[in-house]
């Protein structure tokens, strides 16, 4: 099986922290909007063979906060504050997956963003997600990670 990286993908660096688990990892940004992709490997699956659940919901995580943190035009850590998930339809090995957030809305200290993880023209999951938005030294983080994974670094 030839597996085939979307167009526009570009493969995102390893070293991010947990989001190295859906390695290879991959990015787009177009038209304002951020997708993340990748294809599920035996390493992503649950007994059943299936993409596991906490797989999907990772993906779904990081490309919502992703969307907001471009939408605000600021590398920074955005914590999770909420995020709920509709499972649709399962993902098997060899299939890519693609994240996409459609509704990016930034406040003064929060994000929101929602959107789906689809197969093709397979609806996988829909995700919503809320992210508290720092604008102070509190947090710690490696603010060169960050930029990497927001394509600013």
């Amino acid at each position: 099986m030839t597996q085939e990286i979307a167009e526009g993908f570009e493969r995102l660096p390893e070293g991010l922290g947990f989001t190295d688990i859906l390695q290879p990892l991959y990015r787009r940004v177009r038209g304002g909007r951020v997708a993340l992709g990748m294809f599920v490997q035996d390493k992503h699956t649950n007994m059943l063979q299936i993409c596991h659940g906490g797989v999907l919901m990772t993906l779904a995580d990081v490309a919502a906060a992703s969307a907001v943190n471009h939408a605000r035009e600021k590398p920074s850590g955005s914590p999770t504050i909420n995020l709920s998930f509709d499972f649709i339809a399962a993902a098997r090995v060899g299939d890519w997956l693609q994240a996409e957030a459609d509704r990016v809305t930034v406040k003064r200290r929060f994000g929101f963003s929602s959107g789906v993880v689809e197969s093709g023209e397979r609806l996988i999951m829909r995700f919503s997600g809320n992210f508290y938005l720092p604008d102070h030294d509190g947090l710690k983080a490696d603010l060169k990670s960050i930029s990497r994974l927001h394509g600013q670094g």
